[in-house]
């Protein structure tokens, strides 16, 4: 009797943990390839796991964060997907790269062609976006899924730090710290650095280049006069000794 009570004691614990643990694990999220630094650009990819064992995902919608609007997104083909992208005026127009835009995307949505994710499987919807609002820490992106049996789950509520996850969290990006060249001009300055050491550099071999050349002219000049110098003496040798020999037969 202890031995069977233990056992679904311990079957009804494993049940209670899994029920808890499920949505944690099956929620819609969004990861960035690499980072995603604060001012920059980043490709972030939305897993959708389907969590279902008898319906598939059928669709998905990203509503982007209104209060930090994005002046570029750009959501990457994905085969068996067909992909609508939603615009709305904005009450501040955004600045990128010179020009005011007046407008911006709120909210990406992918309709599957055909069965769209099964049970059992995960699909990821890669975007591109930028330029990453310098002035937060995250970007909250509220997610709708929906399945072929017409359920929709609201992955809409923001984690709040401190508490408990909620059973249908919001995609969170988290933003890293800003680098010196996500505008590119660090970038450049360093170009410019190294562009400038590499000339001086290369400047100086060509002056080291350029005086052992001279160095080495002059040494060979020395050397052949010299070989002429002795030349020259030993036939002037060579004469005085003959001249006096025919002086001697005379």
């Amino acid at each position: 009797m202890k031995a069977s009570r233990i056992t679904a004691t311990a079957a009804v614990a494993g049940a209670t943990v899994l029920a808890l643990s499920s949505p944690a694990l099956a929620h819609v999220s969004v990861q960035p390839e690499g980072e995603a630094a604060k001012g920059g650009y980043a490709v972030l990819g939305f897993k959708v796991p389907n969590e279902r064992d008898n319906a598939s995902t059928t669709k998905l919608e990203i509503n982007f964060p209104a209060d930090h609007p994005l002046a570029s997104v750009m959501p990457q083909p994905v085969e068996g997907w067909d992909i609508q992208v939603t615009k709305s005026k904005l009450a501040e127009p955004l600045e990128m790269h010179g020009k005011k835009i007046n407008e911006a995307v709120t909210k990406v949505t992918w309709t599957a062609k055909g069965g769209g994710i099964g049970p059992g499987f995960f699909q990821k919807f890669p975007v591109s976006v930028g330029t990453l609002p310098e002035d937060a820490d995250e970007l909250v992106f509220k997610a709708l899924q929906t399945y072929s049996n017409k359920e929709v789950v609201r992955w809409i509520e923001v984690p709040q730090k401190g508490q408990e996850e909620p059973d249908h969290p919001a995609p969170v990006l988290a933003l890293s710290a800003a680098t010196g060249d996500h505008h590119g001009a660090s970038g450049d300055d360093k170009a410019s650095g190294s562009d400038s050491a590499s000339a001086e550099k290369a400047s100086a071999q060509t002056s080291a280049s350029s005086d052992e050349g001279d160095s080495g002219g002059t040494d060979t000049t020395a050397r052949v006069l010299g070989v002429v110098g002795i030349v020259i003496g030993v036939a002037g040798v060579a004469y005085g000794v003959l001249a006096g020999r025919r002086r001697t037969t005379a």
